[in-house]
């Protein structure tokens, strides 16, 4: 543009000097023409400039965003069943099991995301995630749901494209958000949300900050439906300070019916408010309460609603630079949950069948409120050489019972655990300079996870738990899926962010 408005000038100099004495004579003796035509000719050279610079502002490179992951994973997975009472069915005599040794040496799976986000309008964005997730081999989830946990025994609305199933490309999040509304920092956001991989559990995925859209990891990974509605206000001793309210579906009852064969199923929904005083670079800090409604017993089943669930978290965490030679990532995050049963049982297998005599974290002639705890600690040391080494270690009482089914892991969602995990990765970037976006790279990760369970159920807020040395004590202390005392899983990833 510079080029073209500079060569018309040096052409309109070069008629000028062309000119006959005379009519420069005349020409002098008129400057209000000459001054014309020079406003003339720059309104021409702006009104070009505009139409040229709203054609820029058009293309797809200023208004869309292209991003996405591939993973290949492959599991080692060892675990040990003791001897127990397995569940036949009510009225029926618990049969006693021998305990046994499941494995699966090798475990492959694909995991593709794809990730759109476009600028609509002047404020509002419209975000998208696609999602494969599949087992070599295996156009199922018979593989890796294997019915020794509650949350890998079937796929779930929140969970899919979260757990290993088959190659279809799913809708895993899509959300408008209106920011700067009446020009003050709220913003509204409405769609399938960005609620699952939430701070600190993107520091073992090698995943940036989840920002002002995610959710407290230790108390939340699940694909809900819903709204948020958020203020982030300008506080000078209070740096990235926001707070929001959030409101999801977890479960849509339909229709009510009457008759035989009706279940008492209600929509699920949760809501939650979320505080963060301080979210800047050397330290977070978060403060999260949830409430679920209507918590349901196998929503693929259509069997009863079990009562309700409130939920407490604190998380902390924390970027250290210059730490020695590299960076040190530090966090901590802790958990309440407290049940309280309506009353119900499930039901063995649907509409029409009988209860189980298993009701929320209770059974039957027992139904009380529980409150269960969690605690979640680990490091991640960044080196100079793309190096990143971490340690993490989570501890959950007797009665706790996150909402994690989504999470990323091959048992079972490990911060849904009645017992110990411990979990050791080393991550290696490679020296590749990015060239798709400022945060592409591929990594080999290589990691080991040690489950070490206390009580049955872990991440099942169907009946009461028992403790694993107790099992075969009582055929009342029947399981309805095979109880593991421990675990272990030894991983290896290349996986390339876009």
């Amino acid at each position: 543009m510079r080029s073209f408005v500079g060569t018309i000038i040096t052409g309109a100099a070069l008629v000028s000097l062309a000119l006959p004495p005379s009519a420069k004579a005349a020409d002098e003796a008129k400057p209000q023409d000459l001054q014309q035509k020079v406003d003339a000719l720059t309104k021409e050279v702006n009104a070009l400039k505009a139409q040229t610079k709203k054609v820029e502002d058009k293309s797809i490179g200023k208004w869309l965003t292209i991003g996405g992951d591939y993973r290949f994973r492959l599991d080692s997975l060892r675990g040990t069943v003791p001897d127990y009472f397995q569940f036949m069915g009510p009225g029926a005599m618990p049969q006693a099991t021998p305990g046994y040794h499941p494995n699966n040496d090798t475990l492959m799976t694909n995991r593709f995301g794809l990730n759109l986000k476009a600028k609509a309008t002047q404020d509002v964005t419209v975000s998208t995630r696609l999602l494969m997730y599949k087992t070599y081999g295996m156009e199922t989830a018979n593989a890796t749901n294997a019915g020794f946990f509650a949350d890998r025994s079937s796929i779930l609305d929140g969970t899919i494209g979260h757990v290993p199933s088959d190659n279809t490309l799913r809708v895993d999040q899509v959300f408008a958000t209106w920011s700067n509304i009446g020009e003050q920092p709220f913003w509204i956001s409405i769609g399938r949300r960005p609620s699952t991989g939430g701070s600190p559990t993107h520091l073992r995925q090698d995943n940036e900050r989840p920002g002002n859209g995610g959710v407290p990891g230790l108390l939340v990974d699940y694909a809900f439906d819903g709204a948020t509605i958020g203020y982030a206000p300008d506080i000078s001793f209070l740096p990235g300070a926001y707070t929001k309210l959030c409101a999801g579906r977890g479960f849509e009852a339909g229709y009510n019916h009457t008759g035989m064969g009706a279940n008492s199923l209600n929509d699920t929904d949760m809501v939650g408010l979320q505080v963060v005083p301080v979210d800047i670079d050397p330290i977070r800090i978060d403060f999260q309460y949830n409430r679920g409604f209507n918590i349901f017993d196998n929503p693929n089943a259509v069997g009863n609603e079990l009562g309700d669930i409130d939920w407490y978290g604190v998380g902390l965490l924390s970027a250290l630079k210059d730490f020695g030679p590299g960076t040190l990532n530090a966090f901590a995050s802790v958990g309440v949950s407290i049940t309280h049963p309506n009353g119900k049982q499930a039901l063995v297998a649907g509409p029409g069948s009988p209860e189980s005599g298993a009701g929320l974290m209770a059974n039957a002639g027992d139904f009380h409120d529980r409150t269960g705890y969690a605690g979640y600690a680990g490091i991640r040391y960044d080196l100079p050489s793309a190096t990143k080494i971490g340690l993490e270690y989570n501890h959950g009482s007797k009665y706790w019972i996150p909402f994690d089914p989504a999470s990323d892991d091959m048992w079972t969602a490990k911060l849904g655990a009645r017992g110990n995990v411990y979990e050791a990765y080393l991550i290696q970037e490679l020296p590749l300079a990015p060239i798709s976006s400022f945060v592409s790279k591929a990594f080999f990760k290589l990691g080991y996870q040690y489950y070490d369970f206390d009580y049955t159920g872990s991440n099942n807020w169907v009946g009461a738990p028992v403790k694993i040395s107790q099992l075969t004590a009582s055929p009342m202390n029947a399981q309805m899926f095979p109880p593991l005392k421990s675990a272990q899983d030894i991983y290896g990833t290349f996986e390339v962010k876009f």
